[in-house]
């Protein structure tokens, strides 16, 4: 597959997505960014604004095997992972797998279930592997997490542990259309589209040469300095309890990359790596408690932290492009 090749297929994706998720071409760009960066995705709204929608339609696109979790409170771990179970007529134990074993996982509405069963899923994202009764075993290498969760004043709620939300690259949220673009939806919603009855227009070995191609887009120094910059700020930041982890600049670097490669360039810029920042990095900041009750968000501490930080000027790109 070549670059132009490569190109269609994405503009073909979003595309069909975004005649599913009416007025949200941006959260799709970035939905799809996320996937070629390998990461998962942690979609946070309210209820009824398309999240469930949307996911689905990601994973009928994408092709594969799907998987899907319902997430309530008297779930298991096992119902997640699997369980082995023992057959008294041949003797033997048999490996019942759950359905985390797919190509697209997609958990709704994941902080109702409790931390328990959440733990569960952190291995799986972060090794691509699940260890059930002393025996590990291999995820599908495609393996993508595509979670829902409602906000957590909500009630049945649970807060996703940092270590859980550490592992996401990216949290999105929808936010209600504009009057309109609901007014199109309902026009659409005469003849809904059924994702289970979509043609996937990418395949899951597809998404992995991609996702290879995405690995080999350019980061010049100056761009890798800017990142650490950021990431040295928000750990002295006075209004930041917890700030980023490396672990936060390499998740951000990689959707840098996937934003370059998106975008058709083997290089990426100062542009794409502010595009990716809020929804890359926002969730991982932890607010100091005078913050949260001054009523500082997340968003505002991040965007104070990156102005803090001279954006470099960039001048790789007829180097980098050749």
């Amino acid at each position: 597959m070549n670059h132009d090749q490569a190109q269609a297929l994405l503009e073909r994706l979003v595309h069909k997505v975004d005649r599913v998720i009416v007025g949200k071409r941006k959260e799709i760009e970035l939905a799809v960014v996320a996937m070629l960066s390998g990461g998962h995705i942690l979609l946070e709204d309210v209820p009824g604004v398309g999240k469930t929608m949307l996911v689905r339609t990601l994973a009928a696109c994408i092709g594969g095997s799907f998987g899907r979790i319902q997430f309530t409170s008297d779930l298991l771990p096992s119902d997640v992972t699997g369980v082995t179970v023992y057959h008294a007529q041949s003797g033997q134990f048999e490996f019942r797998s759950g359905p985390v074993f797919a190509n697209v996982v997609l958990a709704d509405e994941i902080n109702r279930a409790a931390p328990r069963t959440q733990s569960a899923l952190l291995e799986a994202m972060e090794e691509r592997k699940v260890t059930i009764d002393g025996v590990t075993r291999a995820l599908p290498k495609s393996f993508l997490l595509l979670a829902t969760q409602n906000p957590l004043e909500y009630e049945g709620t649970y807060r996703l542990p940092e270590a859980q939300l550490d592992r996401f690259l990216m949290r999105l949220t929808l936010g209600y259309p504009n009057p309109e673009q609901e007014v199109d939806m309902l026009g659409r919603m005469q003849d809904p589209p059924n994702p289970a009855e979509m043609k996937p227009v990418l395949l899951p070995e597809e998404m992995a040469v991609m996702q290879r191609m995405v690995r080999g887009v350019l980061v010049d120094d100056v761009i890798k300095r800017y990142m650490v910059g950021a990431a040295d700020v928000s750990r002295r930041h006075p209004q930041i309890a917890l700030g980023l982890s490396p672990r936060a600049t390499l998740a951000w670097m990689g959707a840098a990359q996937a934003m370059a490669y998106f975008k058709g360039r083997t290089f990426v810029t100062p542009d794409d790596v502010k595009a990716v920042a809020p929804a890359v990095l926002t969730h991982r900041i932890v607010l100091r408690t005078e913050a949260k009750l001054a009523g500082i968000g997340g968003e505002q501490a991040l965007a104070d932290v990156l102005a803090k930080v001279d954006v470099p000027i960039f001048a790789r790109a007829s180097g980098a492009s050749s």
